[in-house]
């Protein structure tokens, strides 16, 4: 046995793996084989939430789009059209470069010595090991398991020359797949074209016979970009026995699998590099479109990982799709890859579903981003962010990988284009981050922010702009969910946007029918009117029409931070952004409520999250600003709300919060330029430009006779940087306010005002 070439790591190679980390060797032959199932723990409790609308638990089902419940299939199997995902284009997104895989020669491929190594020979009856060295002698290529008796062979049933149905000329082999020995051969009969013959474990595994004929059905009628592409069936008879050996003729993709790319950077490294993660992130979206066109179609994978997965050029295929079956296929044996499988308490009891298929695609993207022992310690977990710092950095992609991989398959994604959706918002918060430029898109669940900034107060409370919402103005300014257009009433409600919740509260109530968006609608008007008795009421019929519904918790969150019940909210935020990982306004949620509990640092990352992703939400920025304030970092703040586009509606808003910020008493005579500065860029009307001047001024005043010392020749609002100077525009602004005030009361006190700023004179 040799030692480990793992950092850290002290254990030895035995079998193909370390005894402590399992790990497979840097530049191990690591070619997949069958494998005899290991021990597994059972699948874990679904989550369930406390909240006061009922006596039972809320649970949120699998599904993210609105209409779970009648696009489902029996066994929590549902699954609709990729929708969406389908229309996402090439790989990337056009957000990812990624570099191409060339497409080399395939005679470059062909296997010198074809040979399948000790670690990977298993009977194909009952999975014992086989074919293994005993001593010095080595392990046997051809013979009967010692422990059911089934024949078996890994020797290539063909060889350069052989011509299979009198088309395909073998050219030499390529690998060993999961069913047997994948060769290359030129197709005679259509213009010498490079295709591939997969042929069998062995021609003694009737198992074996049908897992291939039942591919070549379920495939021919498969077409998609991202699927290799099945040509013919075809037998040849075995030169051993004569028995006739399926062989299924498929499409040449040339190029990598996943796994090479992955082992290429770990060879060429310390051998713990990884993909970086947006290149697996684009990965991922690719094979999500490949698996819901199969979902589409009733069938299912089973045994996706980074084998399967080939890149040629700038495109992905899923190739070796020996496991296809249909979805109500409860007879055929399943095969799959520990590691990335789940467990098998779970395929032996429900069985392969869609939620399986989609716990595969989460293991492979965990196992191309991190580097951990997946195959022993981590066989059905993941490690911690502690553990791995890029998941530290990117919260939402733990989050989406631990959705993706929980133990309870109703926890999971049972929809490949919920998951894509999900997974394209992590990858632009990804990129985002990456590239410190935002990459916003809209959602596909949630419609935009309420966010006023204090628009209803003018300049008259400049201090307003910063300040904290109320609860009621937290829980309006978030994002309300889109209505489901599949509801009876989707086409009414939209002919409801902008009514008064004190009108459209009446007229909901009166409709002749009750639908579940319907009910929402009447929720968000009550909350918002502040009948919340009234709201969870109507919730929690929505909740029985509509059970694991993930709206119902959107909703109690909303009504709890309206009731400023900000802890409960706190907890439902986090569990909606552990179900919508790539969806801003959980976030945003989470960190409202956080910021009102006192749990700044939370806050402050979740606000930072949204905001360098998507600049629309102008909320987060006010909210980031107001988190660094509190922090005593009056820079990050004023850095934040500079940030505001100008494009932004709340544009003048953040500005003159910024100009508030500069003109405080940490400033200095640089900061109290600035601010005046920025006012006179702003063109803001007369009074409103007096308002923030008077501000800027006082400070200035302040800072003046505390000592400071302006800059030689320096100008203030247009004016000397003097103290006789900064009071003459003081007793203009004054007065100027004072002749446009409507109040009397206050027209006096800005008069006393401008004359108790009036420089002295002698007359």
């Amino acid at each position: 046995m040799s030692e480990c070439a793992s950092p850290g790591c002290r254990g030895r190679i035995e079998d193909g793996f370390c005894d402590v980390c399992g790990l497979e060797p840097v530049g191990a032959d690591r070619e997949q084989g069958p494998r005899r199932p290991a021990p597994v723990p059972s699948p874990g409790e679904p989550f369930a939430f406390s909240h006061p609308i009922g006596s039972d638990d809320i649970r949120i089902s699998g599904r993210s789009d609105p209409g779970s419940v009648s696009d489902t299939l029996d066994g929590g199997r549902g699954v609709r059209s990729l929708g969406r995902g389908a229309r996402r284009g090439m790989l990337g997104m056009g957000l990812v470069q990624i570099p191409p895989v060339p497409t080399k020669d395939p005679s470059e491929a062909i296997m010198v010595a074809p040979v399948v190594s000790e670690k990977n020979r298993f009977c194909g009856g009952c999975g014992d090991q086989v074919g293994r060295a005993l001593g010095d002698r080595p392990g046997r290529t051809e013979g009967f398991c010692r422990q059911c008796g089934t024949q078996f062979s890994f020797v290539p049933k063909l060889v350069r020359g052989d011509v299979v149905g009198g088309q395909y000329e073998v050219l030499g082999c390529l690998a060993h797949g999961g069913l047997g020995w994948i060769y290359l051969a030129r197709d005679r009969n259509v213009n010498d074209r490079w295709v591939v013959l997969k042929g069998l474990l062995n021609a003694g595994d009737a198992e074996a016979h049908k897992a291939a004929a039942a591919e070549r059905a379920f495939l021919s009628e498969v077409e998609h970009p991202n699927i290799v592409k099945i040509i013919n069936f075809s037998q040849h008879p075995d030169p051993r026995t004569g028995i006739p050996g399926g062989h299924i003729v498929m499409e040449y993709v040339g190029g990598k699998s996943l796994r090479q790319l992955l082992e290429e950077r770990r060879e060429q490294g310390t051998g713990t590099e990884v993909l970086p993660v947006e290149q697996v992130i684009a990965y991922g979206l690719e094979c999500l479109r490949a698996l819901g066109h199969l979902h589409t179609r009733g069938l299912l994978y089973c045994d996706f990982k980074p084998d399967n997965v080939i890149q040629s050029e700038e495109f992905i295929k899923l190739i070796d799709l020996g496991g296809v079956r249909r979805m109500d296929d409860t007879v055929s044996p399943v095969y799959t890859t520990p590691g990335y499988r789940v467990p098998e308490a779970e395929l032996r009891g429900p069985g392969p579903s869609v939620s399986a298929d989609l716990y595969s695609v989460g293991r492979t993207l965990a196992v191309l981003s991190l580097h951990f022992p997946f195959s022993r310690e981590h066989l059905h977990s993941l490690p911690s962010a502690h553990e791995a710092p890029l998941l530290k950095r990117h919260e939402s992609f733990d989050r989406f990988l631990r959705r993706a991989t929980h133990l309870s398959p109703d926890v999971r994604f049972h929809d490949a284009g919920d998951m894509a959706d999900q997974l394209t918002g992590v990858l632009r918060e990804v990129l985002s981050d990456i590239e410190g430029t935002p990459h916003a898109a809209a959602s596909v669940l949630f419609g935009p922010e309420n966010y006023t900034g204090g628009a209803e107060t003018g300049t008259r409370d400049v201090d307003r702009v910063l300040a904290p919402p109320s609860p009621t103005e937290a829980s309006a300014l978030l994002p309300a969910p889109l209505i489901d257009q599949s509801d009876p009433a989707a086409q009414l409600l939209r002919g409801f946007a902008g009514m008064p919740a004190t009108e459209l509260i009446p007229t909901l109530r009166s409709a002749t029918e009750l639908t579940p968006e319907t009910l929402l609608a009447l929720t968000r008007a009550l909350l918002a009117v502040g009948d919340h008795g009234a709201a969870l009421d109507v919730l929690q019929r929505f909740s029985t029409t509509i059970p694991g519904d993930w709206r119902t918790m959107w909703y109690l969150a909303v009504a709890e931070l309206s009731m400023g019940r900000f802890h409960e909210a706190r907890d439902h935020f986090d569990e909606l952004y552990a179900h919508l990982p790539g969806e801003s306004a959980p976030k945003l949620g989470l960190a409202i409520a956080c910021e009102r509990t006192g749990e700044h640092e939370i806050a402050a990352r979740q606000y930072a999250t949204v905001w360098s992703t998507d600049h629309s939400y102008v909320s987060a920025a006010f909210g980031l600003a107001r988190i660094r304030i509190a922090q005593g970092d009056r820079a990050s703040a004023l850095r934040v709300l500079d940030t505001v586009p100008e494009l932004s509606s709340l544009y003048v808003r953040a500005q003159t919060a910024l100009i508030s910020l500069l003109a405080t008493e940490d400033g200095d005579g640089t900061d109290l330029i600035r601010a005046g500065e920025r006012l006179e860029r702003l063109g803001l009307d007369g009074e409103s430009t007096d308002r923030l001047a008077v501000r800027v001024l006082e400070s200035a005043l302040a800072w003046l006779e505390e000592g400071g010392d302006p800059p030689p020749d320096g100008l203030l609002l247009g004016g000397p940087f003097t103290s006789r100077g900064v009071r003459t525009d003081l007793e203009r602004r004054y007065r100027s306010l004072a002749h446009r005030s409507g109040r009397l009361a206050e027209r006096y006190r800005l008069v006393d005002r401008a004359n108790s700023r009036r420089p002295v004179t002698l007359w």
